[in-house]
């Protein structure tokens, strides 16, 4: 009887955290759906591109950068695009892509990864701060995790770093 209590009590822990979970989950749901309309800002290293957006990088320098050079790489690691600001004092900057790759030709829809190195005048290299920011227009659920979408842009809740009103985290 004691083995039997204790199958009773693991079978009951498990009940538990699945009901914990989904609990999470719906909270999280419910939470997400209350961004559209709300600036965000999240970190990311790649994003996931939906068909003619044209998503706005944002990054942020430390230091003078007289040149900041943004890579947009495929799944394969090759290079798709390659985006480029100069004379950026310190502070948020952003740079829009228009989904097309260095020919001019638009690219398939899907995961893209994003790579940032800054030149200050003396020629160092240093590395920005890769965020987007952004108006939520749309919450997409997939795989039981919740994406806003930004400038065509999705972003896993989780990565959100900042919240405010629309106007937040404007280039200033």
């Amino acid at each position: 009887s004691s083995l039997e209590q204790m199958y009773n009590i693991s079978d009951a822990i498990t009940e538990a955290n699945q009901i914990d979970l989904l609990q999470m989950q719906s909270l999280n749901n419910a939470m997400a759906a209350g961004l559209i309309g709300k600036d965000i800002k999240a970190a990311f290293a790649e994003i996931h591109l939906d068909e003619g957006a044209t998503p706005q990088l944002s990054f942020t320098t430390s230091a003078y950068a007289a040149e900041v050079r943004l890579r947009v790489l495929d799944s394969s690691g090759s290079v798709v695009a390659t985006l480029t600001a100069e004379n950026l004092p310190a502070g948020v900057h952003s740079i829009t892509w228009d989904g097309k790759d260095n020919l001019g030709n638009t690219v398939p829809e899907g995961e893209y990864a994003i790579e940032a190195l800054a030149t200050d005048p003396s020629g160092k290299t240093f590395k920005p701060e890769l965020a987007v920011a952004g108006t939520v227009d749309a919450v997409i659920y997939r795989d039981g995790i919740a994406y806003l979408r930004v400038d065509g842009v999705e972003i896993p809740l989780g990565d959100v770093t900042a919240i405010g009103e629309r106007g937040s985290f404007s280039e200033s």
